[in-house]
């Protein structure tokens, strides 16, 4: 088996030894436990779905970055991240660790129009505005996700899960990076085009 294939393996067994290692003593197991939710459902649903349809390097690549990214949030909370030195880098007294999290959900476009291609449901265009609505959609979604669970949770841990640090604009913002991160990803995908080359 070569590299190439072997390499969503690889990327998986990485991933399940950093989400397991920062599963330990979280700052809060209550946070944790809601942030972890959403990367378990993902992770579970590539591994399951591998056999029927395998992603292209690249699209794993991306996905996996969100994956990690939000298991270390968990493990710290997104506020308490120790990420200051990008926030002195823009002069900003906002961790943003959790905004370049919301970047790479924005990611998931990748995937999504090399689905809807490689599969021809539709052509390229089509699928560049339908992966961009699908992540725009799973953005709202989880904003409002995150204020039910802010409101029913309440307390300190309803504040960490919600991560607005104070910004009343914070929802917004999120869904902003969210849109901005599909852009970019689909902006690759027309230069890469996995869906004209081998798998």
């Amino acid at each position: 088996m070569s590299s190439k294939n072997t390499y969503p393996y690889i990327l998986a067994g990485v991933f399940v030894a950093v989400f397991a290692w920062l599963a330990i003593e979280p700052v809060s197991r209550t946070v944790w436990i809601a942030e972890v939710i959403p990367v378990i459902i993902v992770f579970t649903l590539l591994a399951v779905s591998f056999g029927a349809f395998r992603f292209s390097n690249t699209a794993y690549s991306l996905m996996a970055v969100w994956l990690f990214w939000h298991t270390v949030g968990g493990h710290y909370t997104f506020a308490n991240v120790p990420f200051e030195w990008s926030s002195k880098l823009i002069g900003s007294e906002r961790n943003q660790f959790d905004r370049v999290g919301h970047f790479a959900v924005g990611f998931y476009a990748y995937p999504m129009m090399e689905w809807l291609l490689r599969k021809r449901y539709c052509g390229a265009l089509t699928a560049s505005f339908f992966a961009l609505f699908f992540i725009m959609s799973i953005a709202a979604g989880y904003e409002i996700v995150e204020w039910w669970y802010a409101a029913a949770e309440g307390g300190e841990a309803g504040m960490e899960f919600l991560g607005s640090q104070g910004d009343i604009w914070d929802a917004q913002k999120d869904m902003l990076a969210d849109t901005l991160g599909a852009i970019a990803a689909i902006v690759l995908y027309w230069f890469v085009r996995p869906d004209k080359s081998a798998h």
